[in-house]
């Protein structure tokens, strides 16, 4: 009930009070309703309710979060002593339009409060909570004494400072996660777990304070393992250090630590293992074992650790097997051509050219040896057949091919004693021998490339060593073919030709 209506109850009532208490009876015609009566009287009482009664409830509990406190009342004044103004009717509207906003502020201050202590204000800006406390406190006092404008100003105040603690959040959540990373950084897993459960309190929904939160609790084991894995580093145990790095990222992913001795302690691992297999390459070269030791280079370099110098050494091994493929093949050669196996020197000439194409003496000595292996070849198949020089074509290449072997300078015994051969053969080939050839007179006998014999039962004919046909030929009778060797030891006593053969005739 408004301060108004309480005046016009009180009014009603002191008007109920002027009725006479004995009035007049009244004619039939004029006397009240008995109801009237009774809601005069109702009303009398209910003005003497909110007169007396209800203002010292209300005065009683007129700060929304703080008894009053009662105060002596004051003495009456004395009869000599004038009464205090009454207030207006407007003026008590205006201090209750006042009271009413000043109630209205302090509920949202008292809003921000709530919310503060939900985000354990006193834990980050507790200085600044308390002073706006300070100042609501002081629009308390103003509200007891009725200032109410005072109060709503103290109010105000007090209801911005937590405002702005309430808008700074985001920026205390920024520095509590720098603080955070900086524990973090420092080893100090107490501090760095406080200040990143304290940002995750102002905001559940930050993934960095969630993550920071989560790597100060693994923090104590995470610094042991990093103690313990640079311990074993260090004495050259880096497989078991990187094993332990690899438990340290599964429990803290973004350490800085795990993040950067990783990859290099996996640098490390490969150049240790590169030296190894490196070392196990020279160790086969020098055993003589070419083949392996470029193997074993070529597991280094396939490591990706110092490609370089496992191709060099590769190259270098080969360069060295080549250089001593080629000195055994050099070898070879010279034995070979002082054998006079000349063939045999054309084909080791040929893998040294295989191995490096560049080499003038393989390039110049081929050649030679070439030439020479041609030759040994025609004297070979001459002395082979001398039975061909009866050609006289033949013959002649023959003598081309001898006074080409008696032209080279230093020959060999094998060329000397081939030459001397051949000699004796040519000059053998070109003195006739007697030959006795045999029929019977019915036969037709003729020597191929020489002359018509025609039929005899015996003749002789001066015939140059070489290779002859003679051909007998008879009707009636088969065809005979008769083949000898003039000379070179070769000469028959008698050469019988004749067509003994008949030849039947069939019938279609």
């Amino acid at each position: 009930m408004s301060e108004r209506e309480v005046e016009n109850a009180a009014e009603a009532a002191g008007n109920a009070d002027d009725l006479p208490l004995n009035p007049p009876p009244a004619s039939p015609r004029n006397q009240p309703p008995v109801w009237l009566w009774i809601g005069v009287g109702v009303l009398a009482v209910l003005a003497l309710f909110v007169v007396f009664v209800l203002p010292g409830i209300v005065s009683e509990y007129e700060l929304p979060l703080e008894r009053r406190i009662e105060t002596p009342l004051a003495t009456p004044a004395t009869s000599g002593q004038p009464e205090a103004p009454a207030v207006s009717p407007f003026e008590e509207a205006q201090r209750a339009n006042q009271r009413k906003q000043a109630q209205d502020v302090l509920a949202e201050l008292l809003e921000n409060q709530n919310e503060l202590d939900g985000l354990e204000v006193t834990a980050w800006a507790d200085s600044q909570y308390q002073a706006a406390l300070e100042q609501a406190s002081s629009g308390d006092e103003a509200y007891r004494a009725q200032e109410f404008l005072q109060a709503t100003t103290a109010y105000s105040e007090a209801r911005d400072e937590l405002q702005a603690l309430l808008e700074s959040v985001p920026q205390v959540q920024q520095r509590l996660l720098e603080e955070g990373n900086e524990a973090l950084a420092a080893g100090d897993s107490t501090v760095a777990e406080d200040r990143f459960s304290l940002a995750r309190l102002l905001d559940p929904q930050s993934e960095a304070a969630g993550i920071g939160l989560q790597r100060a609790r693994s923090l104590d084991e995470v610094l042991a393992l990093i103690e313990q894995a640079e311990d074993l580093a260090e004495i050259g145990e880096l497989r078991e250090a990187r094993q332990i790095y690899s438990q340290i990222q599964a429990l803290d992913s973004y350490n800085e630590t795990a993040i950067a001795r990783i990859p290099e302690l996996d640098a490390a691992i490969a150049q240790a293992e590169f030296s190894r297999i490196m070392s196990e390459g020279y160790a086969r070269l020098e055993q003589g074992q070419p083949e392996q030791a470029i193997t074993a280079f070529e597991q280094a370099a396939a490591l990706g650790v110092n490609e370089e110098q496992a191709r060099a050494a590769i190259l270098q091994t080969e360069t060295e097997v080549a250089n001593a493929r080629i000195n055994a093949a050099r070898q070879r050669i010279e034995t070979a051509e002082a054998d006079e196996q000349w063939q045999t020197a054309v084909d080791e000439y040929d893998e040294v050219l295989a191995i490096d194409p560049n080499l003038t003496f393989a390039f110049s000595g081929r050649e030679y040896a070439e030439k020479r292996a041609l030759l040994d070849q025609l004297l070979v198949t001459a002395i082979n057949n001398p039975e061909r020089f009866a050609d006289e074509g033949v013959f002649q290449e023959t003598v081309d091919v001898y006074y080409t072997g008696r032209d080279i300078e230093n020959p060999g015994p094998r060329l000397q004693g081939q030459l001397d051969e051949l000699q004796v053969l040519l000059e053998n080939s070109q003195v006739p021998v007697e030959v006795t050839l045999v029929s019977d007179n019915l036969t037709e006998v003729t020597l191929l490339r020489e002359a018509e014999l025609g039929l005899f039962e015996q003749t002789s004919v001066s015939l140059k060593p070489g290779r002859y046909v003679a051909i007998g030929r008879r009707a009636g009778y088969r065809e005979v073919r008769e083949e000898f060797v003039v000379g070179f030891g070769q000469t028959p006593e008698r050469v019988v030709v004749q067509c003994e053969e008949r030849v039947v005739a069939t019938s279609r």
